[in-house]
């Protein structure tokens, strides 16, 4: 449809150029794809932003309550700084710990036949399942002051590594499990009839596969473990600068009325979790994308 002098009426097809620039890269992330459509993605961030984003909002508002100095001024207080210090290191040491025999343990389940596999296959489990105040309570009868097997680790810091590795082992397994299931076990025989080592064949092998989830499970071992409580609070002593973990710090400030000392150490706890957790996906991820240039 054209005018008297011949040119497109308004009502026409639109400008391309206009058009164009709805279509075009800028506008590319407000694309929806995928099968559950923007009430599904909704739903879910709503969920999200009420389970998760609001509460951890309200804490950070909390501890900012004093302000900047009075944030720092928690955060950096001696006694504070000792319980950082001694749950970040107890948990780098439980996470390196569960890496090497979580893997090991899901190489059993895998490639190994035995009686009762089913039976440890289910166990693995069970700190999912069990409180973890119970796994202190046997924890301390089995290495307190009447250890029946005379190990005495109450009020030390092997048996913070003891209790946290227990809550954290099944993350590091079921992590690498399913992936060594998928594993192509020809390319290991393939190897082994070429004169490869059994440890040649898996490190350059089988290692680079399980990389990934290895990072992976390591770094939620290493996430729970910075923010256990239930399982350390009898068999660690709670002694302060020696055994007393972040968690147990916290309630302390809130026991004896401090809860904005409490929210602002709550804080710097989930910012350590939350960068080692960031910088761990990021090198899980870098790890993949290079496995799958390899091949």
């Amino acid at each position: 449809m054209t005018d008297s002098s011949g040119h497109a009426g308004s009502g026409t097809t639109p400008d391309p150029g206009v058009a164009g620039k709805f279509r075009g890269p800028r506008w590319s992330w407000l694309r929806v794809t995928g099968s559950v459509g923007p009430l599904g993605i909704a739903i879910a961030v709503l969920w999200l932003s009420v389970i998760v984003l609001l509460p951890l909002a309200a804490l950070t508002v909390s501890s900012f309550e004093d302000g900047w100095s009075g944030f720092w001024d928690a955060v950096t207080a001696p006694s504070a700084l000792d319980s950082l210090r001694i749950t970040v290191g107890v948990s780098v040491v439980v996470a390196v710990l569960n890496v090497v025999m979580g893997t090991l343990i899901a190489w059993v389940l895998v490639r190994d036949e035995f009686p009762g596999k089913g039976i440890v296959n289910a166990l693995i489990d069970l700190p999912f399942a069990l409180p973890t105040i119970v796994a202190s309570i046997v924890l301390l009868s089995l290495y307190g002051p009447n250890s029946p097997i005379d190990i005495h680790l109450n009020a030390t810091q092997p048996g913070l590594v003891v209790a946290l590795a227990f809550v954290t082992l099944p993350f590091v397994v079921r992590s690498v499990q399913p992936v060594l299931i998928e594993v192509d076990k020809e390319v290991e025989q393939a190897a082994l009839s070429l004169g490869a080592s059994n440890w040649i064949t898996f490190r350059r092998i089988v290692l680079p596969t399980l990389a990934p989830a290895i990072i992976s499970g390591g770094g939620l071992a290493f996430a729970r473990a910075i923010g256990e409580y239930g399982s350390v609070v009898l068999i660690g002593g709670n002694i302060p600068r020696e055994t007393q973990m972040t968690s147990q710090y916290i309630q302390q400030q809130i026991e004896v009325d401090r809860p904005i000392n409490a929210a602002a150490v709550s804080v710097a706890l989930l910012a350590i979790s939350f960068a080692s957790l960031l910088v761990l996906r990021l090198l899980a991820e870098r790890t993949a994308r290079k496995e799958e240039a390899a091949r």
